[in-house]
Parts: structure tokens; sequence; C-alpha cells
């Protein structure tokens, strides 16, 4: 049976972050996950949690000066110092958490600068931060993300992560396969399943186009959950999409799977 966890930075907006824990639990889900929450505070954060009692899954390291267009340091020359100082930050929230992994992000390639330094500096950086998140317990996740939400972003296809997977070697470093970006940006989902399930460590899920709930627009997810399902893929699946109202309208399609 798949395991789906709820997105709480976009399913449940219609009510506050204290709120959307148990929200989730009442729908039946049994783990959620969140891009970024760092205005509140850890304790804060796990007291709602824990209360809920479901398990955190991922969230994203600190993503920089968003105000300034950036989205991720890790591949950011220059910033190796601020860098680990944000993957100090996200174990603190890890911790309080439970987080079985944290997202780090990439970030968008600088005016005047070439993606093959962007991308050594990368590699560099998730070699740190495997060791780093080992030693407390985390895993570290990457994601291609598009280019049409993120222009500039360093890595947008799945075989780019996969070969900074590759070269970085470590067995916490794994990849967050996010199908509809990967959908934006390569299609052919199934042979990039078949290919890098090996190092798939988490899923996210969404419609295309408008990041809508999977059972609607053009992907068919009753498809690609088969093949999850014959790939042996025993990981969780985030449900990164943005109900069009209630989030509780939104989960028809998670009906088979003891969800709604």
């Amino acid at each position: 049976m798949l395991k789906f966890a709820a997105n709480i930075g976009w399913m449940y907006t219609e009510l506050p972050m204290a709120e959307r824990f148990q929200a989730a639990k009442g729908h039946g889900f049994k783990a959620v996950e969140c891009p970024l929450f760092y205005e509140f505070e850890p304790a804060q954060l796990a007291d709602w949690h824990g209360e809920a009692g479901l398990a955190f899954i991922m969230f994203n390291a600190p993503p920089g000066d968003m105000a300034a267009g950036e989205y991720g340091i890790s591949g950011l020359p220059g910033r190796e110092v601020e860098f680990q100082d944000s993957i100090a930050t996200a174990l603190i929230y890890a911790k309080a958490l439970g987080s079985q992994a944290i997202h780090v992000l990439a970030g968008i390639v600088p005016d005047g600068e070439s993606r093959e330094r962007c991308f050594e500096t990368y590699v560099a950086n998730l070699k740190w931060a495997a060791a780093a998140c080992a030693a407390e317990g985390a895993g570290v996740l990457i994601e291609p993300i598009n280019t049409i939400e993120r222009p500039g972003y360093l890595t947008t296809l799945t075989r780019e992560a996969r070969a900074a997977v590759d070269a970085v070697s470590d067995e916490n470093l794994g990849i967050q396969f996010d199908f509809h970006n990967a959908q934006l940006m390569e299609g052919r989902l199934t042979e990039a399943l078949e290919q890098n399930i090996d190092v798939i460590r988490h899923m996210q899920i969404a419609g295309v186009p408008g990041r809508t709930p999977p059972d609607m627009n053009e992907m068919n997810y009753p498809y690609l959950f088969g093949v999850i399902e014959r790939l042996g893929y025993e990981g969780w699946i985030g449900c990164e999409y943005c109900p069009p109202a209630a989030t509780g309208d939104s989960l028809g399609w998670a009906k088979a799977y003891g969800i709604g």
C-alpha cells in the first residue's frame, strides 16, 4: 500500500499552521511534510506536531534571501560558511520535529557565474551536508525543480540530480522525485523512475498544469501509482498540491488509500 503525507505548506492553507497537523490527521494522513516554516519556533511546531502524533517526513533547508530572488544557496560559490550555518539551523528543526529528511535547495545560478562552477560547489556542499546530517540522524534530499517557476535553477532534470548523487556517493543523500516538476521539464516519467528508483528517497505529487490535486488535468496518476508499486518503492509520497477550495474537498483521489 502506498503511503501519502500531507504537505501542510500547500494543503490546509485555509487554516492557521497550528491547526493543520490535526486537520491532516482528521482526514486519515499518517504523516506530514512542509517546505518552509522558519517564521515559527522549533518548540512551537513540535508541540503542534506532537499533539497530532504524525510522522514528519521532510522540510526545506533555509533558502537564502527569497525577497532578493534566491531559492537555495548550496550551489552558490562563496556562500559555503552561510550554507553550513543554514544546515545547523535546519538540524535544530529536524531534531525538534523528528524529521526524517532535509531537502537542500541548489539555488539559482547567479549572473556571471558558470553552471559548472556552481555544480562543483553544490557537490562539495552536499558531501559536507550528507555527513553532518547523518551524524544527527537526518537524511538529505535534492530535487530537480522546473524553470517555469524557478528560472535559472541549478538542477532541473532527474539526470542532473542523479549526477550529483553519484558524485557525492553517500548513502545519506537521495533524490526527491517531484512528478509535477519532472513532467514539466522532461516527461518520460516511467523511464525516470525505473532508472533512478535506487536513489529516490521521497516522492511528491501534483496535477499538471497548475500544481492541482492529482486527479485533475493531464497526468495519469493511477497508472503512475501502479509503476511505483511495481518498483517496490516503500517511502512516502508527499501531496504537494494546491487545493482549489477546502482541502478536504480535494481528497476524492485518496479514498482508496484510507484518506479523505
